[in-house]
């Protein structure tokens, strides 16, 4: 008799379980380089957002291009 009861019970919660599931996710077919990632911008690497001027390109220049 109590096998009889557990396959009751576990037939009572079988609908349950399968409505707890999440729903699955959704296919979205867009193109992902279209969208700009905070990594492609000036700001993400850490550089200010204002222009630099012709003074540090020029503390930039390497040794050899003297």
């Amino acid at each position: 008799m109590t096998e009889q009861r557990a396959e009751q019970a576990q037939q009572e919660q079988a609908p349950e379980q399968a409505k707890a599931e999440p729903a699955a996710a959704k296919i979205v077919f867009t193109d992902p380089l279209a969208q700009q990632t905070s990594d492609d911008t000036d700001a993400a690497w850490g550089e200010s957002a204002g222009g630099r001027g012709l003074d540090w390109y020029l503390s930039q220049r390497p040794p050899h291009h003297g």
